[in-house]
């Protein structure tokens, strides 16, 4: 059985040639194998030396990855060949696009915004499941948004809660953060219900990898009494 320390990943998060470069090498440092990527603010060009990085580190394994609207099937092709990721995370916007991903629809796994707004391709029976944003659950539950009810009308199909990513929230702006100020920022979690939780939980913060790692501990015993 995984332990709730090891559903937890460090995330190779940001948007320039520095933040991942940064990220990976500190995962080479602290002899990590097992991580998230996020790729949703990477271009193409950026994406490509990514995985020429990623296929000369040590990762073995990277059982979340973030992917972005303008991806081919190709890329996920290659990261299922090289990294064997069971979840392949996809935002409302790419429901207009799913054809191009034919054969890993069963692997898509749906984040949802917290904009109110939900564009009529959405459909979570086409694709695995959630993915589910556990700030955007917060700042949704706080205002009672249209992705709220979405989510929460189908808590008893267990299977759609397959994974999470996790940043910090900000009660007093109703806001999810990127960068995690202090560990009272994942405070907010303890509101929240158990059967949001997925089996992966990808930490999605722009922090430092050594930062990450000390987060990990402190989720580990903040989630220990609702998730076991």
């Amino acid at each position: 059985m995984v332990s709730l320390y090891d559903r937890i990943l460090v995330g190779i998060t940001g948007s320039k040639e520095d933040d991942w470069k940064s990220k990976l090498e500190e995962i080479r440092r602290f002899k990590i194998y097992e991580a998230a990527l996020f790729l949703e603010k990477f271009t193409r060009p950026q994406r490509q030396k990514i995985y020429k990085a990623l296929l000369a580190s040590d990762i073995r394994k990277i059982p979340l990855v973030h992917i972005r609207n303008d991806m081919e099937k190709g890329e996920l092709d290659f990261l299922a060949e090289n990294f064997n990721p069971p979840y392949f995370t996809i935002h409302e916007s790419s429901f207009r696009i799913l054809g191009k991903w034919k054969g890993f629809y069963k692997q898509l796994f749906l984040e949802m915004n917290a904009d109110n707004r939900i564009p009529k391709p959405v459909d979570v029976s086409k694709v695995g499941g959630f993915c589910v944003d556990l700030s955007h659950f917060k700042k949704s539950e706080v205002s009672k948004t249209r992705e709220f009810y979405y989510i929460t009308r189908r808590n008893d199909v267990s299977r759609y809660f397959a994974c999470n990513h996790l940043n910090g929230y900000s009660y007093g702006r109703n806001a999810d953060m990127h960068f995690v100020e202090g560990l009272k920022d994942f405070a907010y979690l303890k509101t929240l219900p158990k059967f949001l939780f997925g089996k992966v939980i990808a930490l999605e913060t722009d922090n430092s990898i050594s930062e990450q790692l000390k987060f990990k501990r402190h989720l580990e015993d903040l989630l220990s009494p609702l998730l076991g």
